[in-house]
């Protein structure tokens, strides 16, 4: 028996690898090593522990992705929540033809063609809704400025980043600031 990989739909932040951990060790399932949508074990996980496994995980607001298709797109999205939730650095927000292939191991159009027939959308605009949920964050926090969120999340400018934000939202970044009651969707949802 080799190694093995399961993928796991809405795992999209690190509370998410912990529930996920959880689950695992309460089960007594040995993996090696989880990460954002997938768990890699050493060996493959017999029918029962899989079942087991795929009940747990679905109490808590997950669920086990088999087919590959399914499995492709929870990529092309944890890798775009990674980009624009949990880095640092902004490099990576304009360059999705390069990113993704180089992290995913599938030609950009195919994986632009797999996305847009199964989620109804296309990655930029997925990447759009993320990069807005991110900025409705950053406003919350009330720590940058319009022109500073708009550097972060790699606009060409403060107008652009505006003029986006207002698109989606149907308020400009400082009217969302000044109504907090206008409130954030789970990424999971966007």
């Amino acid at each position: 028996m080799g190694k093995s990989k399961i993928h796991i739909k809405n795992m999209v932040c690190p509370r998410c690898i912990s529930a996920v951990k959880d689950v695992l060790e309460r089960l007594n399932i040995k993996y090696i090593e989880i990460d954002l949508g997938t768990v890699l074990f050493q060996n493959t996980i017999n029918e029962l522990q899989c079942n087991d496994l795929k009940k747990a995980l679905n109490e808590i607001g997950f669920e086990l992705l088999n087919d590959k298709k399914s499995q492709l797109i929870e990529q092309v999205k944890n890798e775009i929540i990674k980009m624009v939730h949990h880095q640092e650095s902004s490099e990576h927000l304009g360059n999705l033809t390069e990113y993704l292939p180089n992290t995913i191991g599938h030609s950009y159009s195919s994986l632009s063609k797999l996305f847009s027939e199964i989620e109804g959308t296309t990655i930029e605009k997925y990447l759009i809704l993320q990069k807005i949920e991110k900025a409705k964050e950053l406003l919350c926090y009330e720590e940058l400025n319009v022109s500073e969120i708009a550097y972060q999340l790699n606009y060409s400018s403060s107008q652009h980043f505006s003029r986006q934000f207002k698109s989606i939202t149907g308020l400009t970044p400082r009217e969302f600031s000044k109504d907090k009651k206008i409130g954030r969707r789970p990424i999971t949802e966007v």
